[in-house]
């Protein structure tokens, strides 16, 4: 396995570029304000700690290119992984761009890639903070010449975190990635709309896996509203989400669930919650 040592102030994209398929990337603690895309498949990136390697952008959906377009939510990432097979471990990826109330979705984390291991990580931003690819079949049409490639590629997708803190406000984690987090801290942070969603899954029926949350404990920072998060809400029809044996501090809605306004999904979300809460929607398994 080939090596790679990058300190702040390194061209790290230069680094991730030129790596080898299988390399590893050691990061020295400190802030990398750089935008960042991952290519290069079965890399490993490997921080000095959640709270000491930062990987950090603060692009936002509402602002605009260089040909006047809206960046949209799928181009705000800080870090986007399109190959497979990658893995990251003790670092965090933020995107601070803040004021998403004015500013729309921003995105810290954006995997369309198969077989992304997270470990000990930290991911923090606002609204949509984590995209677990692919899109839905829709956007991967509609997105056609605006989005490279890369970013609309289809296909089953698996992504898996560990003992990672992913903070956010509305929808903060998204798409239709076959996700796994395992004892993690989902973490709500205050908005001024006062009023969000963990998690909102976007699963085609055939998929039989979705977001499956296992032993992880549903925290807020201080400011969020008790009752005032949701825990999932269907982005797509069929969107699937499993919760085993998972804590909820009091800013979760003792409903649990919403149904996207008036869309109809509280009749074909696939939502699972076990073991059973009492005061949760009458639609949840």
């Amino acid at each position: 396995m080939k090596e790679y040592y990058v300190c702040p102030g390194d061209d790290l994209q230069g680094v991730l570029d030129r790596a080898e398929p299988g390399s590893l990337v050691h990061l020295a603690a400190g802030e990398y304000r750089q935008k960042l895309q991952i290519r290069t498949p079965r890399l490993t990136l490997r921080g000095a700690g959640s709270d000491q390697t930062v990987l950090i952008w603060d692009d936002y959906a509402k602002k605009l290119d260089e040909q006047g377009r809206e960046y949209n939510t799928f181009r705000t990432w800080t870090v986007a992984v399109t190959a497979d097979g990658v893995q990251m471990y003790d670092l965090a990826i933020v995107n601070d761009a803040l004021h998403p109330e004015s500013k729309g979705q921003e995105v810290a984390l954006s995997i369309v890639a198969d077989g992304f291991v997270m470990e000990r990580c930290r991911l923090r931003s606002t609204q949509d903070t984590l995209f677990v690819g692919p899109l839905p079949e829709d956007l991967i049409a509609r997105y056609e010449g605006f989005l490279p490639d890369v970013l609309r590629r289809g296909g089953p997708m698996a992504q898996r975190f560990s003992d990672c803190r992913i903070e956010g406000s509305v929808d903060f984690i998204f798409g239709c990635g076959e996700a796994l987090f395992d004892a993690c801290e989902i973490r709500s942070v205050y908005d001024v709309r006062d009023l969000g969603y963990a998690a909102a899954p976007a699963h085609a029926l055939e998929q039989k896996k979705g977001f499956t949350f296992r032993r992880c404990r549903f925290t807020a920072e201080e400011g969020v509203s008790t009752g005032s998060i949701y825990l999932a809400r269907p982005w797509r029809d069929y969107g699937l989400c499993v919760f085993e044996d998972c804590s909820f501090d009091p800013h979760i809605a003792p409903a649990g669930f919403d149904p996207w306004l008036d869309s109809g999904r509280d009749k074909t979300a696939r939502f699972f919650e076990t073991p059973a809460v009492p005061g949760r929607v009458a639609w949840v398994r």
